[in-house]
């Protein structure tokens, strides 16, 4: 029995979400006959194209292979458009996570860049602060601190970024200011929650001054920032988002002046669809030219 093309659109809108209610979304249609379409594909081809993950539905070996052939219907059909105007191929969903300082200063202005030329393009971008999946149902790219252990994916550096101590002009006013690393410990820190952070290469407070007591700690750069501003302590701060506010004051920065790169990690088949291709050579080329800034130079 052959497969029918429309039950295999439905298998890659499921394996571009890992969601049968998203899919059925994106399709307009309900998620019954989202998961019939998928049985009956199955039926067709005799074998599973999907298996239970942590994170929603993952394709199984015969749903990778099903999954070429559909995006080979899904850019057949797209040439339909229009006589005499060729399809945009750039469309569509791209899912993505980063980190929240990345994805603020890098991904948005890279997308909404990117937007403006193909205006049926659309991004998610979901920001956190943790390790490469190793599962990444649903999920086009990802965006890390630190070099990922990653199977299944491909890894590429994107750049490094400079992180360094910050405190605002009025605290040190009322405080004072350290003049070395020991005078660091009658200061209260600005960083992330120690208990939840799963980043180890962001362990650089703890680890060159482990006597810093915690003053105010968040899971959300943004928080970082904007506590230490209000005098909640001194704060261990990208460069690229501290040397933004002219209150701030970089504190001893030969003795803190942490490199940390950026990598970025892809599905082996997301590569494959013009749209991921795409964001994924937008951030590269918004983080090449924002590199001074990230470094923390200017």
């Amino acid at each position: 029995m052959k497969a029918n093309p429309d039950d295999l659109l439905v298998l890659l809108a499921v394996s571009r979400s890992a969601k049968f209610t998203t899919a059925a979304q994106v399709l307009g249609l309900n998620h019954t006959t989202v998961s019939r379409r998928i049985a009956a594909l199955e039926k067709s081809l005799g074998g599973r194209v999907l298996a239970r993950a942590a994170g929603g539905w993952e394709l199984t070996e015969l749903g990778t292979e099903a999954v070429r052939v559909a995006e080979q219907v899904e850019t057949a059909v797209s040439a339909l458009g229009p006589a005499g105007q060729a399809p945009d191929p750039i469309t569509g969903v791209v899912r993505m996570t980063a980190t929240d300082g990345f994805s603020a200063y890098i991904a948005a202005p890279a997308v909404a860049r990117l937007r403006r030329k193909h205006p049926g393009l659309s991004v998610e971008v979901v920001t956190m602060t943790r390790r490469a999946l190793q599962q990444r149902s649903g999920l086009d790219i990802e965006v890390v601190v630190g070099e990922p252990q990653v199977h299944r994916a491909e890894a590429v550096q994107l750049g490094e970024y400079m992180l360094g101590m910050y405190a605002s002009r009025a605290y040190l006013a009322e405080n004072g200011t350290p003049a070395s690393v020991a005078e660091l410990t009658e200061h209260p820190l600005v960083y992330f929650v120690d208990s939840m952070l799963q980043v180890d290469d962001l362990d650089a407070p703890r680890r060159l001054v482990p006597a810093m007591r915690e003053g105010l700690t968040s899971t959300n750069v943004f928080v970082h920032v904007e506590a230490t501003r209000a005098g909640a302590g001194i704060g261990f701060l990208p460069c690229f988002m501290g040397n933004l506010h002219n209150d701030l004051v970089r504190l001893l920065p030969d003795d803190f002046a942490e490199l940390l790169p950026y990598w970025m990690v892809l599905r082996p088949d997301s590569m494959r669809r013009p749209a991921v291709a795409a964001v994924v050579q937008a951030l590269r080329d918004q983080t090449a030219a924002h590199r001074d800034a990230l470094l923390g130079r200017g």
